[in-house]
């Protein structure tokens, strides 16, 4: 059995940028067990499995399709940038014929939809809740030191931790920061955090960019995560109530780095826009 694969860098218009992910085609039902085999070959943050919903169902032609994503690990229950992708690789490259496509996913439906050259995501919106901040005191110190936290928030939601750096510290402080992400598995003694955000806010000015932030999984196998949609979606909640904004630029600064498009809506969801680059072509045999 052949299965058509695609690199797609994510949250970028330009290759070797962004976040990479692997997006699988899958004209027929998977045995379960190689959907994390393939995951974990191709060794990228996330790969991406799109399967028809009903037998006659068409890449070409249809508007709703299944999607599962997975690290080198294990499952996820949601992944922005790979999402990205796969609506990349089925605007793109199949040529889909529909304005909006649907994703049947474990985080309920998710749409995608072109303008321009970008594709906008239709994510739901994650608060982040105030986090007493003894409970994670150890692990703030594995990832920043002695630096100034200015805030930390939690969202339940996507278990990830969110942590707000002074704003006496520039892009350059966040960029240059030297993180050992593995160090995080033994100094996080909740149980509850599965993903640590580091978060700066911008200088825009009505230019530029809102905020700036840095992603780590370790407890999914990611150290760190390039440009990551999903954190965007406690991101955008976050800073759209500390700016008073609902359109906003994000970047993460990671070494590929990425740029993200941001509109909160008044329905409890946020659209996430990017730009992606197909790199590879390709079949698993």
């Amino acid at each position: 059995m052949q299965i058509p694969i695609f690199t797609v860098d994510a949250f970028t218009n330009r290759p070797f940028s962004g976040n990479p992910a692997a997006v699988c085609l899958l004209e027929n039902d998977l045995d379960e067990d190689l959907h994390q085999k393939i995951a974990t070959e191709m060794n990228l943050s996330e790969t991406a499995f799109i399967r028809k919903l009903k037998p006659g169902d068409d890449f070409t032609k249809s508007s709703c399709f299944g999607l599962r994503w997975f690290t080198p690990a294990n499952e996820v229950p949601l992944c922005g940038h790979a999402t990205l992708a796969s609506a990349a690789v089925l605007f793109h490259v199949q040529k889909n014929t529909n304005s909006v496509l649907t994703f049947v996913t474990l985080s309920g439906e998710l749409k995608a939809r072109q303008v321009k050259d970008y594709i906008v995501l239709d994510l739901p919106l994650y608060r982040a809740y105030p986090q007493e901040l003894k409970e994670v005191e150890e692990l703030i110190k594995a990832a920043v030191g002695d630096m100034i936290v200015q805030d930390v928030c939690y969202s339940p939601d996507t278990k990830n931790l969110l942590v707000r750096l002074s704003d006496t510290y520039e892009r350059s402080v966040l960029e240059d920061l030297k993180v050992n992400a593995q160090h995080f598995l033994s100094a996080e003694k909740t149980g509850k955090v599965k993903g640590l955000i580091l978060t700066v806010k911008g200088n825009s000015n009505g230019r530029g960019h809102d905020f700036y932030s840095r992603y780590f999984a370790p407890w999914y196998g990611v150290l760190e995560d390039p440009v990551t949609g999903s954190t965007h979606a406690v991101l955008s909640s976050y800073w759209s109530e500390q700016l008073g904004k609902k359109e906003m630029l994000g970047f993460q600064c990671s070494r590929r780095g990425g740029e993200l498009k941001i509109s909160v809506r008044t329905d409890g969801r946020v659209d996430i826009a990017g730009q992606t680059a197909v790199v590879l072509k390709g079949n698993l045999t």
